[in-house]
């Protein structure tokens, strides 16, 4: 595969990508209301900004794949929006929340900054050529399913649309049952395409389904795979955060607590440090 031109995507005011700061997607997984969004789009704002981190607040207005159908999804589009408008307005953050329908995408691109197509669904040309067309930036989770160079094809997707802001996640590939396995390779391959390649530490350990009617996860990995990406090239990490994981309505068992994220964060700062000293890793 020939590698592409780097390509910088601007989120808010700041560029991310090739030589760029090592940047943060981080919220609760799904919205839980908007005084449980703020303080945690505050708190993590404070947190980035003590790293010198570009930071988007991520949380899901919907969480329209969960294992059962009695699981808590969100408040749904209409008041979900207006909680992320809010958001965006009073923490003063970028705002990035999944959209699931052209409809959706078109609706979410009137009030966030980056509009993530869900790993289930980055082979829907419909979806994505939508979200192209709002003209914010698009986040394209990696299939569990695909391998890495696959992405080339839903990138093109996006960008022959005539949005060239574009972004692909890395969030591990099915491994038997129950299981997701993270290759480093993948954050190679993906650099190669051209665009910011974010890496997902939480949904990479979680366990898809493994407590039966929900999925669960093993938070204790997260830091090593992310360490892992960061060395490897990644551009971003994504880690969805709560400050009770245990009494989060969905992926509490892979979400990081949140005040024990400093420290992870200073790692992860400093590894991207050094990780950019050496040049170019194409």
């Amino acid at each position: 595969m020939n590698s592409q031109t780097p390509q910088l995507v601007k989120v808010g005011d700041v560029q991310w990508g090739e030589a760029q700061a090592l940047g943060l997607i981080a919220g609760p997984c799904v919205i839980e209301g908007e005084e449980h969004a703020l303080r945690h789009a505050r708190v993590l704002r404070e947190l980035a900004g003590e790293f010198e981190v570009p930071f988007v607040f991520k949380s899901s207005y919907d969480k329209a794949n969960r294992t059962s159908i009695h699981s808590y999804r969100g408040p749904g589009l209409v008041q979900g929006l207006k909680i992320l408008r809010t958001v965006r307005e009073e923490a003063g953050v970028p705002v990035l929340t999944d959209v699931h329908s052209p409809e959706e995408a078109e609706a979410a691109g009137e009030i966030v900054d980056v509009l993530q197509i869900p790993a289930f669904l980055c082979r829907q040309t419909d979806l994505l050529i939508a979200a192209a067309r709002t003209g914010k930036v698009v986040n394209i989770k990696k299939g569990q399913f695909l391998a890495p160079w696959d992405m080339q094809t839903a990138i093109q997707k996006v960008v022959e649309s005539g949005n060239p802001k574009v972004m692909v996640t890395e969030r591990g590939a099915s491994f038997g049952y129950n299981n997701l396995v993270s290759d480093p390779r993948s954050i190679a391959v993906l650099r190669r395409l051209g665009y910011p390649v974010v890496f997902d530490a939480t949904h990479s350990v979680q366990l898809p389904g493994g407590q039966g009617t929900q999925s669960g996860g093993q938070r204790e990995f997260v830091p090593t795979l992310a360490r892992a990406a960061v060395a490897a090239g990644a551009h971003a990490v994504f880690m969805e955060v709560h400050e009770d994981p245990g009494a989060a309505p969905s992926d509490g068992p892979n979400m990081i607590p949140l005040d024990e994220l400093r420290p992870l964060l200073r790692q992860l700062v400093d590894l991207s440090r050094l990780v950019r000293s050496w040049g170019d890793l194409r």
